[in-house]
Formats: structure tokens, sequence, C-alpha cells
């Protein structure tokens, strides 16, 4: 009787154990999915983007026709950037792809900011209907993509610290849950969004 009894009790915390550790694994499914959900998000407000600057390009040609190594180079950035986009969107958990997706977004800010700044020397295309809504839509773009990038961010860093916490971090490496990386931008002097206003 004894042994039935302590057998019982095993049998029990066996079963405890076991819902536990499902538990942690399904907390872990659930939080992954969500900073994989957030950067869906972002995906959306960067392909809008890379859709906006093909036509602001466009628009800036007949103006520019002197500056088309400027132009080349923003549709040059774009199409980087809209890879490395697919990419990461491909496996938003993949820190390698969201790195390149970084270091590409980099790119591309920079050379939209050169556009800007040469699309500022010429008055008639401040003045061009087409380039001011582009901007505008650009703009708007670029402020929802912020938006995305912080609830991305946010989604990340409550992943990560599930992950890494006890007793998570006894199961995580186990069940194959990796660090989600954080959508930053490592040099200070990218961290302002590309200006696309004209005055």
């Amino acid at each position: 009787m004894t042994a039935l009894v302590i057998l019982g009790i095993l049998l029990a915390v066996v079963v405890v154990l076991a819902l536990w550790v499902v538990g942690i694994y399904n907390s872990l499914v659930a939080l992954r999915n969500r900073f994989k959900n957030a950067f869906a998000q972002i995906d959306v407000q960067l392909k809008r983007r890379y859709d906006l600057i093909p036509n602001l390009v466009e628009v800036a040609k007949g103006y520019l026709k002197h500056e088309s190594s400027t132009l080349e180079a923003v549709i040059k950035a774009r199409n980087i950037a809209f890879a490395a986009s697919q990419s990461a969107a491909a496996n938003p958990a993949d820190g390698n792809a969201v790195k390149g997706l970084l270091s590409a977004e980099a790119g591309l800010g920079g050379a939209l900011s050169r556009l800007m700044v040469v699309a500022e020397q010429y008055p008639d295309l401040k003045a061009n209907q087409n380039m001011k809504q582009l901007t505008e839509e650009l703009t708007s773009t670029e402020n929802k993509v912020s938006f995305a990038r912080q609830a991305y961010n946010d989604s990340v860093m409550v992943y990560n610290t599930a992950r890494e916490t006890f007793p998570s971090v006894i199961f995580a490496g186990m069940f194959g849950f990796l660090p989600a990386e954080l959508f930053k931008i490592e040099d200070p002097a990218e961290r302002n969004a590309p200006q696309v206003k004209f005055t």
C-alpha cells in the first residue's frame, strides 16, 4: 500500500513538472509569436516606404537631370533595403537578418537624405505638387515605421526577458528559443528619420 502511495505521489510530481515545462514552452511560443507579429508591422510600413521611393525618384528625375548618381544611389539603396527586409521578414528571429536590415536601412536613410539635400536646391521641384504629396506620405510612413519599431522592440524585450529568467532559461535553449535582436540604430547620426520636408 505504501509503495502505491509513493508511486502515486511521484507520478503526480512528474505530471505537475511536465505541465510546468509545457506552460513555460507555451509562454515562450506566445512571446516569440508576438515579436514576430510586431516585426510584421514594421515590414508593412517598410514596404510602403519602398513603394513610395521609386515614385519620389521618378518625380525628381525630370528636375535633377544632372544629379543622376544621387537618384541611382537612392534606387540602389532602396533595392538593397527591400531585399534585406524580405530576408528579415522570412525569419524575424534571425538576429543576423535583422542586423542586415538595420544596415541596409541606414544606407537607405543616408541616400534619401542626400536626395533631399539636392532637391532643396531646385525651387521648381520643391514647388511640384506631386513631390510635396510624396514627401508628406514618406514623412507619415517614417513616423509609422518609428512607432512599429518601438512596438517591436518592446515585444523583443519582453520575449528576451522571459527566455533569460529562471526557470525559463533552463528550457529556452533546449527548445530552440534563441535571443531576438532589437531593431536599434547603432550610429547616433542615423537615429533621425530622413528629412523629407520642403519649405
